[in-house]
């Protein structure tokens, strides 16, 4: 399992790996016009993220120009693959190099507010719940 830090007191603090996979995560939202980003937390071996996909936020170009309208809206697959894509070739670079990420991932629409508070919540108290995640293969406290 892969190690981009630990947690300490609560709190997740990212080593160099973990620094890494931040700043991707947020570049998806630079790199992507229409997309958003709500709460995430690295953990010392995953991600947990809300991804706002905003098919109307396309509004380039002018009427003349529809060409640039037509910029394809990429679909949460494409976006998870193209921050691990990203994120691997870096951690490579940086050492780790049989580093990857697994195959897939978890996805689950959020329908309405009550929702996006209870996931919203989840993610912020990861880090307090990493001794009972069942993702915390390793033991990795601080």
């Amino acid at each position: 399992m892969w190690d981009f830090g630990g947690i300490k007191n609560g709190e997740m603090v990212l080593n160099d790996n973990g620094v890494i996979v931040r700043k991707r995560w947020k570049w998806l939202a630079k790199q992507y016009q229409y997309v958003g980003l709500d709460e995430f937390v690295v953990m010392p071996n995953h991600l947990h993220g809300i991804v706002i996909i905003d098919g109307c936020n396309n509004n380039v170009g002018t009427g003349r120009d529809l060409s640039l309208r037509e910029t394809k809206i990429k679909s949460l697959s494409e976006l998870v693959g193209a921050f691990k894509t990203t994120s691997s070739k870096i951690i490579r670079l940086n050492g780790l190099v049989d580093f990857c990420w697994q195959r897939s991932f978890y996805d689950h629409i959020i329908r309405n507010d009550k929702s996006l508070c209870r996931i919203k919540r989840y993610i912020r108290d990861n880090p307090i719940q990493w001794g009972r995640d069942r993702n915390n293969m390793n033991d990795l406290w601080m």
